[in-house]
């Protein structure tokens, strides 16, 4: 088995009166990536940004740096995220839009912490949280909190349930920015009826999960994205702690072990699975490979692939007659739901998910798009 390590690493500090530096750093045995990038303290725009790489894995790698200066002049803002995604994470690396998002997030709170130090030279006792969360917001949290759970019944679909199979925690991966607690109420919030704790080679506690949903009053399963030779896979009913890259056919034989399901996540997402020099490839070339022997599913929609990616996916697991899932692959808050599965029956635990993925017939569905449109339809806003 080979060894597989993950870390990263956040700083910022101030320069001037004006001014912040955040400094990133994102290490794994695949990758080696930096980052700097200097924002205006008075409006959080972003100055100058410049990358590094430490280890790469093609020479087409290096072709990101220059496309990262394209955000700079973003300012970190309602649509922040969406903007970065689309211009750094498409146009040049999604490692580098990912640590970019983190500075700026970090540097979004330290200006926050600025501006309470200074409050606080007139209100000693001024604590962060009062500060941070106006009692105005608290309200509005609550009204639309309450019109949630007063939702049509109407919207929701007989019999039905609807899982995020895949979300990631800041808890447990280092590439996420989503606390578990934030995660779990955004989720309850745009009507998800469950989500499933997918972090990078982790296996969350039982005790802990139970203890999540308890809190929240929600439904939280455990499961697992591992990583294989093959690329990375969605694994529920395994609890086995494995912490590197495991060869895919011993993943399957642990996942037979214990009557489990094992999905394909992003097949088709880079070159991980397939190789670089997989230029041209059909349906029915992908049909053929090795990995799709092993699988019990295939997952056809992820919010970090593109639609092409997401639609080749989708034509190898019906030319396989294998079932396809979806789940947004979620690392902030704000993409819980992007995409999700449909289950025809209700799901209490673990156990539940996997009968209900093996007998069930589960559906993807865009859900946060088609709660949109429903609330639409009804007139409310989501």
């Amino acid at each position: 088995m080979l060894k597989f390590t993950r870390s990263k690493l956040v700083s910022v500090e101030r320069k001037d009166e004006d001014t912040l530096l955040a400094h990133g750093i994102l290490d794994d045995d695949i990758y080696g990536v930096e980052i700097d990038v200097v924002l205006r303290i008075s409006d959080l725009e972003i100055i100058s940004l410049d990358g590094k790489w430490n280890r790469w894995t093609t020479p087409d790698c290096y072709r990101a740096i220059p496309l990262l200066r394209e955000a700079v002049g973003f300012r970190v803002a309602e649509g922040f995220s969406e903007k970065v995604k689309k211009s750094v994470g498409r146009k040049a690396c999604r490692h580098y839009a990912n640590l970019l998002l983190e500075c700026c997030h970090a540097a979004k709170e330290t200006v926050m912490i600025l501006k309470w130090e200074e409050e606080k030279t007139g209100r000693p006792k001024l604590g962060f949280d009062e500060f941070s969360t106006p009692s105005a917001s608290i309200e509005e949290r609550k009204v639309h909190s309450e019109r949630v759970v007063r939702r049509d019944a109407q919207e929701k679909i007989s019999g039905a349930m609807t899982i995020d199979l895949h979300v990631h925690t800041s808890d447990a991966s280092p590439c996420s920015s989503a606390p578990v607690d934030a995660i779990i109420e955004e989720a309850k919030r745009i009507g998800l009826d469950g989500i499933c704790l997918t972090d990078h080679n982790y296996s969350w506690d039982r005790e802990l999960v139970e203890d999540l949903q308890q809190r929240h009053g929600f439904l939280v399963l455990r499961g697992n994205e591992i990583t294989t030779d093959q690329g990375d896979m969605l694994v529920f009913g395994l609890h086995k702690d494995i912490k590197g890259i495991i060869k895919l056919e011993e993943l399957r034989a642990e996942v037979s072990k214990v009557d489990g399901f094992m999905i394909a996540a992003h097949p088709f997402r880079g070159f991980l699975t397939f190789g670089i020099g997989q230029l041209g490839l059909t349906p029915e070339k992908a049909m053929a490979r090795p990995l799709f022997g092993f699988v019990d599913a295939v997952e056809v929609l992820n919010s970090k692939s593109t639609v092409k990616e997401n639609d080749f996916a989708a034509k190898v697991a019906l030319g396989l007659n294998l079932p396809a899932t979806g789940g947004s692959d979620a690392h902030e808050v704000s993409e819980v739901g992007i995409f999700a599965t449909r289950f025809r029956q209700v799901i209490k635990d673990e156990r539940g998910l996997v009968e209900a993925l093996k007998t069930s017939d589960p559906s993807p569905i865009a859900f946060r798009k088609e709660k949109k449109t429903r609330s639409r339809a009804y007139g409310r806003t989501a």
